[in-house]
């Protein structure tokens, strides 16, 4: 008889794949508007000058919500649903990169680091414009400037609305840098998300199958499923999170080198300075990582093709 701690893990063959673009695009939208306050956190808390403006997260929390209300943690919400694309590309990329390797592999770290480092790359290639704008949109606030670009106000001292400051910061953009601007970044994006996926998979499924050992016969996979996926992100958001702040600098700030951009933080802040918004990080990406491990594992199982679903184990 089958041992029920064995995770079975569903691949791209075992899939509807119509099922699983649907429930997935559907997925994907509610974790975003759930953990983007966050988002727009940690990327002030990377960008600001030393503790100019905010303490830490939780007083950024506060000052935001006060200053602008619930909408001003959603700045650029907008634009970035936009990367509900670059999402289905890595999703896709990912289940097919695995089956892929697997013609040459069966060691699941190395089809999950390697599909892992290349759904990445695909992902990052269509989101990084997304990001230049929406991270921008992020840096809007009521005094002072904490981005390159500020938006036009009206004389009640607003900015303008919805699509309206889009539109102003994407004019900036191509007058300032023209259209390579929308990739300012991209190579410090790389540097940070490829290894950041790559890190994550095989923690996830190397934590998923330890606590998997630990547990009873009788508790459900998703379980231990759902505390690796916050174990695994937490381990990558450490190891990745000084490229993120370079790279978030490099975006917001529109500086031209990683190299100087990294010289220049160490000089202004040292060491520490590297660490910036993580917390911030790891507090945005518990919550959505156990959604992400639930709802993805939900949905390779909701997709599963009917004729397999009685020969697994959950």
């Amino acid at each position: 008889m089958e041992d029920k701690r064995n995770i079975q893990i569903i691949e791209w063959e075992h899939l509807d794949k119509k099922k699983f673009y649907v429930f997935g695009v559907a997925m994907t939208m509610m974790i975003r508007v759930s953990v983007y306050p966050f988002t727009l956190i940690r990327t002030r808390l990377q960008v600001q000058k030393g503790k100019s403006l905010y303490h830490g997260t939780f007083d950024a929390f506060i000052k935001i919500l006060r200053a602008d209300g619930v909408t001003g943690l959603y700045r650029g919400f907008l634009v970035n649903t936009f990367t509900l694309i670059s999402g289905q590309c890595y999703v896709t990329t990912y289940e097919l990169t695995r089956k892929f390797v697997a013609d040459y592999s069966q060691s699941n770290t190395v089809k999950s680091l390697v599909a892992g480092g290349s759904a990445s790359l695909v992902a990052q290639s269509i989101t990084v414009p997304i990001d230049v704008v929406s991270q921008h949109l992020m840096m809007q606030r009521k005094g002072e400037k904490m981005g390159r670009f500020q938006v036009q106000g009206n004389p009640e001292g607003q900015g303008v609305v919805a699509f309206g400051q889009t539109k102003d910061i994407i004019r900036q953009i191509l007058r300032a840098d023209g259209l390579r601007g929308f990739y300012r970044g991209y190579v410090a994006s790389l540097l940070t998300y490829i290894p950041n996926s790559a890190v994550w998979w095989p923690f996830y499924h190397f934590y998923a199958e330890q606590l998997s050992s630990l547990c009873p016969k009788e508790c459900p996979h998703i379980v231990f499923q759902a505390i690796s996926g916050p174990l695994a992100a937490a381990t990558a958001s450490i190891l990745t999170n000084p490229m993120d702040v370079i790279r978030t600098r490099v975006q917001v700030e529109g500086k031209n080198s990683i190299i100087l951009t990294f010289r220049q933080l160490m000089a202004e802040e040292g060491p520490w300075g590297l660490m910036k918004g993580l917390s911030a990080r790891i507090i945005s990406a518990t919550p959505s990582t156990i959604v992400i491990v639930v709802g993805y594992e939900s949905l390779k199982k909701l997709s599963l093709r009917p004729e397999l679903v009685d020969s697994r184990h959950w």
